[in-house]
């Protein structure tokens, strides 16, 4: 029987700890914990439409007549990644360790797994705002006006009935430093005790999660052709204010293994790790349309 070492379960604390440290978009994943993925590749998201009140009448024996309608929105996961690093025992020995399993897992997941997943779902975002017109900004932004842009997004998602501290800000830090220095912003300075004075921007107004992406992961378009790059037409992504709830993110499938030598016939005496994901991110339609406001680069038409 192969000798396998199951990484994912050793060490899966380091594992939670540096996608906790290092992935930006981690609460999207957490969101409509009652929504499941299980067995097909597809999702479907029930929805559910009522008639409202009619008028009473006292003199009749019955009540007025409602209707309701139950459809069904498919969604399909369509991202499923994999790789496997065939690692000479040799190597392993004579760079004293540097190549060794724990080392590859770990550049791979800070330098490719982590940004490529937040690339991905920022990238998804995008496109379902496209697809189920969501309102996508491109008016260029300055300290004079984003404030105000930041008020009417605020005011238009109040009016729709999206509750304002549900809210997450993903946004870039040349957008964050606009909104520091913004005109017409009170701040409170936090004077420590050791003389240092805090100017960061934890929240604002009635949302209470602002977080910052690198601007590399905040595109609207990837290729996936090997690992994850820009494409050669995308445009970035300035903010991304949205309802979490508006949307299903979801790793169905994580698999992460390493072989002992000797265990696969194809890397003969080499230490093999293996890495897979297929997830996927969607809009739920009838809630993203009103729960989502993106700001972006003008694409040319």
């Amino acid at each position: 029987m192969p000798n396998v070492i199951n990484y994912a379960t050793n060490f899966s604390n380091q594992l939670r700890e540096l996608y906790g440290q290092e992935l930006t978009c981690d609460a999207l994943y957490h969101s409509n914990t009652d929504i499941q993925i299980s067995g097909a590749k597809e999702i479907k998201i029930p929805t559910l439409s009522v008639s409202g009140y009619k008028d009473h009448s006292r003199s009749s024996m019955t009540f007025n007549s409602g209707t309701y309608n139950n459809d069904y929105e498919t969604k399909t996961l369509d991202h499923d990644r994999d790789i496997e690093f065939a690692i000479d025992p040799m190597d392993f020995d004579e760079t004293d360790t540097v190549l060794s399993l724990a080392n590859v897992q770990n550049r791979f997941e800070r330098s490719q797994a982590i940004p490529e997943l937040d690339c991905y779902t920022y990238s998804k975002l995008y496109s379902e705002a496209k697809r189920v017109g969501a309102s996508v900004k491109t008016e260029a932004l300055t300290t004079e006006n984003i404030l105000s842009d930041f008020d009417g997004n605020l005011e238009i998602l109040e009016d729709k009935g999206v509750p304002l501290d549900r809210l997450i800000l993903y946004c870039t830090p040349t957008y964050k430093k606009l909104l520091k220095n913004a005109e017409g912003i009170q701040r409170t300075l936090d004077i420590k005790s050791g003389g240092g004075i805090d100017r960061r921007v934890h929240s604002l107004d009635d949302i209470g999660t602002i977080v910052t992406v690198p601007s590399a992961r905040f595109k609207t378009l990837y290729e996936y052709t090997d690992g994850c790059k820009a494409a050669g037409n995308a445009k970035s992504i300035n903010y991304i204010l949205v309802d979490p709830e508006a949307q299903i993110s979801r790793v169905k499938y994580s698999y992460i293994h390493l072989f002992a030598p000797g265990s696969d016939s194809r890397t003969a005496d080499k230490y093999l790790y293996q890495n897979r994901r297929y997830n996927g991110t969607f809009a739920i339609d009838h809630l993203f349309k009103d729960g989502c406001i993106i700001h972006a680069e003008a694409e040319e038409e």
